[in-house]
């Protein structure tokens, strides 16, 4: 299809110089802890796929190696679909969109479910969070991609909307004094 719609010779190129990304930068880490939100995409064993969100805080996602990433997965709706996939297919993919600055990342790998770690939940636990994790899903990375902006909706969220609004309003108070 590449061939036919004239984009092959682009990737050829890229293929060449290594293909996709491996290892997490230091950019991509950044992005990676700014997240609140994730899709995460896992098969069963006769491929049929299944998307599920994840969230939290920024940093829910966390990094712990070039190659590794991690998140406590929080009591929720108790139908643990993502883990019965993984227990027979452990290919992952990750997709993280950020509306606010026009960004996506693709990651792809495997996923392990680690139950009965707590030192391991307790590095995952993001701080004052009110949830119960439950096991940590750690993604070890074997490629990622950033896409283009394009088509990518300008979207805030609440709580950047509310702080401008607070910063607009406190400069009017100090313009008028009142």
């Amino acid at each position: 299809i590449q061939r036919r719609k004239g984009s092959r010779q682009a990737y050829a190129r890229m293929e060449q110089r290594g293909g996709w990304e491996t290892e997490i930068t230091p950019d991509l880490r950044q992005f990676i802890e700014a997240q609140r939100s994730i899709f995460i995409a896992t098969a069963t064993i006769d491929a049929q796929p299944y998307i599920q969100h994840r969230g939290g805080p920024k940093g829910f996602l966390r990094v712990l190696h070039d190659r590794t990433l991690a998140f406590a997965d929080f009591r929720g709706n108790r139908q643990y679909i993502s883990m019965g996939n993984l227990a027979d297919n452990p290919k992952v993919h990750l997709f993280l969109m950020d509306y606010t600055h026009r960004q996506r990342v693709k990651i792809w790998g495997t996923a392990e479910v680690v139950e009965d770690d707590v030192e391991l939940l307790e590095r995952l636990m993001p701080t004052d969070y009110d949830a119960v994790p439950e096991r940590a899903f750690v993604i070890h990375v074997a490629a990622w991609d950033a896409n283009c902006p394009q088509h990518i909706p300008l979207r805030l969220d609440e709580e950047d909307v509310a702080a401008a609004l607070e910063e607009r309003d406190q400069r009017i108070r100090e313009l008028t004094g009142r």
